[in-house]
């Protein structure tokens, strides 16, 4: 099942994409798809619904498609996941995960206007799979565990300043929690339509020209691995998104590739995720 929200930044509406690709309003199920939705059994409750036909058909055409996940609470991001993203960079393959915070905030719709912060000279751009936490979740024991909080899968446009993210600063924040600079979308993808999370190809073009080309069969440490491990150091609660990180292919480990400017135009896809596009603005 996909789920997504649609409509004006702020005043998004619950919505479900069957397989037809029609578009049926999910407002008498759930007010919203955030934490809530997903700690009351609100996948169940949609399916549920869509199977017994009471939900009203949305004229979706035209309409903003917002981010699928409303207010995470945490997004935790993964780094260096990528032996030829660590390679293209310069960095040791890390013995664990290398874990940092973006703030919340950054989440817009997958094709939306991305801002260029004020000052950057190195904008930059990271296609991820991002996990999307179901129930709460702490000290897990094994993949199976792991696997089994997950709610569903998405596209993360991780969006990076390296100048601020490895410049100025020890600590990787200011880099990469800047207005706009996490694209979310176009859909979350339950988790028991995802047969495997390590079998899907991403890729990223800029300007029509691709950057990136990757799989995820390639990380380092594998999703169920990650929630695991994320487990035992912080509480997972519903709602909450893991940017799993980017494969080879970023402006930062190809010399000579122009950094983002106003104007670019940047478009990825994940298997079975669906695409996005967005176009970059001065802030």
């Amino acid at each position: 099942m996909k789920l997504l929200r649609v409509g004006p930044p702020g005043r998004e509406r619950p919505a479900v994409r069957a397989g037809d690709g029609r578009v049926w309003d999910l407002s008498a199920v759930t007010e919203d798809i955030d934490g809530s939705f997903f700690a009351s059994h609100g996948v169940d409750r949609a399916r549920e619904a869509l199977a017994a036909g009471e939900l009203r058909e949305l004229a979706a055409e035209g309409l903003r498609t917002g981010a699928p996940v409303a207010r995470p609470g945490k997004i935790i991001c993964v780094g260096l996941n990528y032996r030829d993203h660590a390679a293209e960079t310069g960095a040791a393959i890390p013995p664990r995960p290398v874990v940092f915070m973006k703030d919340p905030g950054t989440v817009v719709g997958p094709y939306d206007e991305v801002l260029i912060p004020r000052g950057s000279v190195k904008t930059d751009w990271e296609v991820e799979l991002a996990v999307v936490i179901g129930r709460r979740a702490r000290y897990l024991e094994s993949p199976a565990q792991a696997l089994d909080v997950i709610a569903g899968y998405t596209i993360s446009h991780d969006v990076s300043e390296r100048e601020f993210q490895l410049e100025y600063s020890s600590q990787w924040d200011l880099g990469k929690s800047c207005e706009t600079f996490n694209p979310m979308g176009p859909w979350l993808v339950t988790a028991d339509e995802v047969a495997d999370p390590q079998d899907l190809g991403l890729r990223l073009s800029v300007n029509g020209v691709k950057r990136q080309d990757g799989h995820t069969r390639d990380m380092i440490f594998p999703v169920a691995h990650i929630v695991e491990y994320l487990s035992h150091y912080m509480v997972l609660e519903p709602g909450d998104v893991i940017n799993t990180g980017t494969p080879a292919g970023v402006a930062l480990g190809l010399p000579g590739t122009p950094y983002l400017r106003p104007g670019d135009t940047v478009e990825l896809d994940i298997d079975g995720l669906g695409s996005q596009r967005q176009t970059f603005a001065q802030a």
